[in-house]
């Protein structure tokens, strides 16, 4: 499918499409809308960096601006994913669009929300979390959603959402359609497919436990006292934005102060941050105002900023598939990326397991095994740290894939 023409969208969504340069839908893309389109049910998996928000989001404004009644809601985990499937959705509908929305996120003001949903708007964007205080406060009604969606089903699940999403779909009474995305599909997002979609259209783009391939992937073992020196070096050596990853709040917060003792441009975002300075960060950062974000995994989904040439995982993640969402931070777009675990002796067990879901049955790499690309002819002499350094995973040929 060479371009968006063949869909027959409304003109006013074929307008906001020239306008945004979607000149070609991805894979994931070309699968999804035609089906959605029709009416049917989707269950998607996809990888981080592919498309996937347009994917459900044309057919959504779509179905909007074809009828004159019914509202749509998208459910989503956290608040900067939310914000920005809301930018997407905004632009998609166009200027001066009669359709009104609101964003039902925790962290904002009760009022401003109570605002929005006084203007009955048709298109709702929330976490599972908001939404639900809304609906018993009597705030909101589902009753004419006829058009629901439930991104990043596996990680609404994982936040402890589950509960919540049952009251939500319990609220909605009339007839719907409903589009379901999930990174990984564990046995949990089966049964929930089995509860919530009908005779649902399957779709899969890539796999879901392999990162993109045009992200390089290096590892360097060293020790506790190696790893800050380490980062700094690494962090030298590298062009361009980078994002680091620590597995706490706390550590988060000491590694950004560090480096900005160091002279680095560096912010720190993590789930204890207001919700204006969360959002404060992440614009700047996307402005380029500084170089170095240092995050949990608050923004391991989700967060698309095209600029992001590196990731490092300065702790491992706890869950190995979140190594697969962070390190697709970069890579966006059809462009290429690196990322570099630092791993100390007492991660072993974890990256084991991240190895294990990388490539399942193959038996983990010695050192000897996982050294770099070998090339005859005389060598540079290498730094410390590039002497510590592990490719396991090689570039390959540029993957189309979109920024959101």
């Amino acid at each position: 499918m060479k371009n968006f023409d063949s869909f027959d969208l409304h003109p006013a969504l074929v307008d906001s499409l020239r306008r945004m340069n979607y000149a070609a839908p991805t894979p994931v893309q070309a699968q999804a809308i035609p089906p959605a389109l029709q009416g049917r049910d989707i269950m998607g998996s996809a990888q981080t960096g592919t498309g996937k928000t347009a994917a459900f989001a044309i057919p959504l404004v779509q179905t909007l601006l074809s009828n004159s009644r019914g509202s749509a809601l998208v459910l989503t985990p956290t608040r900067e994913l939310g914000k920005q499937i809301m930018d997407i959705m905004t632009q998609l509908l166009g200027k001066g669009t009669p359709i009104k929305t609101a964003f039902l996120i925790g962290g904002e003001s009760m009022g401003g929300q109570l605002k929005q949903l006084r203007n009955r708007p048709r298109l709702i964007v929330g976490t599972p979390g908001r939404i639900n205080d809304h609906l018993e406060r009597g705030n909101l009604r589902l009753r004419d959603t006829s058009f629901l969606v439930l991104d990043e089903a596996d990680r609404m699940l994982d936040m402890g959402f589950s509960v919540q999403i049952d009251r939500i779909v319990k609220c909605i009474t009339c007839s719907r359609q409903t589009l379901m995305f999930s990174a990984t599909l564990p046995r949990k997002i089966i049964q929930m497919s089995e509860r919530y979609l009908d005779n649902p259209e399957r779709i899969s783009v890539g796999s879901t436990t392999s990162p993109v391939k045009d992200i390089q992937q290096e590892v360097m073992k060293v020790s506790q006292d190696q790893k800050y020196p380490a980062l700094l070096e690494q962090i030298g050596a590298r062009q361009g934005s980078i994002i680091v990853f620590s597995k706490t709040k706390y550590g988060t917060e000491k590694l950004a102060k560090k480096l900005s003792r160091e002279g680095h441009a560096v912010e720190a975002i993590h789930g204890d941050l207001r919700q204006n300075r969360r959002e404060r960060v992440i614009r700047e950062f996307r402005d380029k105002k500084y170089r170095i974000l240092v995050a949990t995994d608050i923004v391991a989904r989700g967060l698309d900023i095209p600029h992001i040439e590196h990731v490092i995982n300065y702790d491992l993640p706890q869950c190995p598939e979140d190594y697969i969402h962070r390190i697709g931070r970069t890579a966006r777009a059809g462009a290429k990326g690196a990322s570099l675990c630092l791993i100390v002796p007492q991660d072993m067990g974890k990256w084991r397991a991240i190895e294990e879901l990388l490539n399942p049955g193959r038996k983990p790499s010695s050192s000897a095994a996982a050294r770099g690309d070998r090339r005859p002819g005389k060598r540079k002499k290498k730094s410390k740290a590039q002497r510590g350094k592990q490719r396991f995973h090689r570039s390959s040929s540029a993957q189309q894939a979109a920024a959101i």
